[in-house]
């Protein structure tokens, strides 16, 4: 190890990402055991940072395959083939992916705000896991309050606080300057992980090149 690294420097990871998109909890997942590799979970320090890859979404949200078709042009056999990939990479790192037919695609707004509330407390990052399982792998609608409170509630967040934490102008406000934030940064994909606020990897990388970056900052 370097020397010059002390042992309790931390490793600062900004993850910019929105709970509907699967190549964020594929390309957490292989972040996740290139730090477990390495060791380094005391080491490093997780932030989820908003990013609303459908800020317009109505509240009924859209069919997913509608939604692709849509915004990508992906026709059916491309869709079935891109959730059959995502799923088996999803599996190979521990997480169930659960397409359904009448699957849709919804508003991450308030999914978001209580994120926000959620890293207040302490909780962010169990609270993102929750909502990745609740939308992907448990036929939840995230978009729901009533599902949201709930989801908050299993990972130990007050129910009155997360009530009003939804309906906070000021934290509705500091959300939207987050997202400009990052947006004026020049991110405009997702997922991207920001390494101590100096470089970053956008997309679902594989294990070994979030390895390569953490051993570097860690002086390994």
């Amino acid at each position: 190890m370097n020397d010059k690294i002390k042992i309790n420097d931390k490793i600062k990871l900004d993850i910019v990402s929105d709970v509907v998109c699967p190549w964020c909890i594929v390309g957490y997942k292989h972040l996740q055991a290139a730090i477990n590799e390495l060791g380094l979970q005391d080491r490093v320090e997780i932030e989820w940072q908003p990013f609303e890859l459908n800020p317009d979404m109505p509240a009924q949200g859209e069919n997913l395959r509608a939604h692709v078709l849509r915004k990508y042009g992906a026709k059916r056999e491309e869709s079935d083939k891109a959730r059959i990939d995502i799923s088996a990479l999803g599996a190979e790192y521990g997480f169930e992916f659960n397409y359904f037919e009448e699957m849709k695609i919804v508003n991450t707004h308030d999914a978001h705000l209580l994120l926000d509330f959620a890293y207040q407390q302490g909780l962010q990052h169990q609270f993102k896991q929750r909502l990745f399982a609740a939308f992907f792998s448990e036929y939840k609608d995230i978009s729901d309050r009533t599902v949201l409170l709930a989801e908050a509630r299993s990972v130990g967040l007050d129910p009155a606080a997360t009530t009003l934490a939804l309906d906070d102008s000021k934290r509705l406000s500091d959300l939207l300057k987050q997202q400009r934030h990052w947006q004026q940064q020049g991110i405009s994909g997702v997922p991207t992980v920001i390494f101590n606020r100096s470089s970053a990897m956008t997309g679902a990388h594989p294990q070994s090149a979030y390895k390569k970056v953490l051993k570097e900052l860690a002086g390994l």
